[in-house]
């Protein structure tokens, strides 16, 4: 918290980081290896097609 300067700046980077956490966030120890797997390539492929 010390590193940013302004308020601005870390309100803007926590907005950005709370997005990014709860789109990746899968909770591992609530689901089943194959489920986890499945979950995860969605997410990794939805975030390939907004950034491709």
């Amino acid at each position: 918290m010390l590193r940013f300067r302004k308020m601005k700046t870390l309100q803007k980077f926590s907005a950005v980081h709370a997005a990014f956490h709860n789109h990746f966030n899968q909770e591992r120890h609530l689901t089943s290896r194959d489920t986890y797997k499945d979950n995860r390539s969605a997410a990794l492929a939805e975030w390939q097609s907004l950034m491709g």
